[in-house]
């Protein structure tokens, strides 16, 4: 079973992986998703991740499938035993609709639409999907501080903002006495990114130094890179798939397997769990969300938790 964790200033005791959904309502159906799902609970996992546009690439597929998905499983659950984060504000993929929509009106459109998904009735952590610097930060953060005092959320967030963005947000929340931000999900993950390839593929801005200003819990997505030194280790490159070598592949990589590797057989742990670990391990407040399409997966994941890494050792991973 693994420790929960408090996110500051609010009252949201969270595991340290995050279970990212994706995939849930579309290449899982509601039988896999049932299994992992469950399978995350029972090893102590209860923080989900997913958002209002999760599945709508997928043609057919229901509106906010992987909303959906979990929505069937919560109800098999005590609600207060799980923490539902989901996103709004992204571009609404359903009818190719790719205007910027970080904005109150559209924003309050997708979190009505999110609690019929998700069948509840307030959700746990509430994340701005996008940013739209046209939007001024007071704006937005009214509309969020609006809806909690509604009782529709219980604490929100920002994904793939600006540290620049942030800050500015913050400041305004305090002058309103507000906490503002509880957590901001940054692009983030051991492996660096070929930016080209990854601003193709729909990825935000890759995690960086100037974060470093922003005085709030990270919840990276991609947490893993995608399994990439893995399937390094295990294959080499020529076993990459075509979108994974155009996102990863590059002599930083290449330099950092062979640590992954030795850090791991020292441990006596997996590639996948090492990756992780360096996430977990960061001086800051770091939550990993995760992806799994098999319950087993989730051992592996589960597993990180365990490997204690230095800060040298932090470092050296990523040197």
């Amino acid at each position: 079973m693994t420790d929960k964790v408090l996110l500051p200033k609010t009252d949201l005791r969270v595991s340290r992986l995050c279970l990212g959904s994706n995939m849930f309502g579309t290449a899982l159906d509601q039988g896999r998703v049932d299994a992992v799902l469950n399978r995350f609970v029972a090893l102590g996992g209860n923080f989900i991740d997913t958002a209002r546009s999760y599945g709508d690439w997928i043609p057919g597929a229901p509106a906010g499938a992987s909303e959906r998905a979990i929505g069937v499983w919560l109800k098999t659950q005590r609600r207060q035993d799980v923490v539902v984060a989901t996103k709004g504000g992204f571009f609404d993929l359903r009818v190719g609709d790719y205007r910027s929509r970080a904005n109150p009106a559209d924003v309050a459109k997708d979190l009505a639409e999110s609690l019929e998904h998700l069948q509840v009735d307030a959700i746990d952590l509430y994340w701005l999907h996008a940013d739209d610097p046209s939007v001024p930060v007071g704006e937005l953060i009214d509309a969020l501080i609006a809806e909690q005092s509604a009782g529709k959320i219980r604490a929100f967030g920002a994904s793939n903002w600006s540290p620049e963005r942030l800050v500015e947000a913050q400041a305004y929340a305090a002058g309103k006495g507000h906490a503002g931000f509880a957590a901001f999900q940054p692009f983030w993950g051991l492996a660096t990114p070929n930016a080209e390839a990854a601003a193709a593929q729909g990825y935000g801005r890759y995690y960086d130094a100037a974060f470093a200003d922003v005085d709030l819990p990270v919840i990276p997505y991609a947490g893993q890179s995608r399994g990439v030194f893995s399937k390094l280790a295990d294959g080499g490159e020529a076993g990459l798939p075509e979108g994974l070598a155009a996102m990863y592949l590059n002599d930083a990589n290449r330099a950092r397997l062979p640590r992954v590797q030795a850090k791991a057989k020292a441990l006596g742990a997996s590639v996948n769990a090492v990756v992780l670990a360096w996430l977990i391990n960061q001086s800051r407040l770091t939550i990993p969300i995760i992806g799994a399409s098999r319950p087993d997966q989730l051992d592996d994941a589960f597993s990180a938790l365990s490997l204690n890494l230095s800060a040298e050792a932090v470092a050296e991973l990523a040197a």
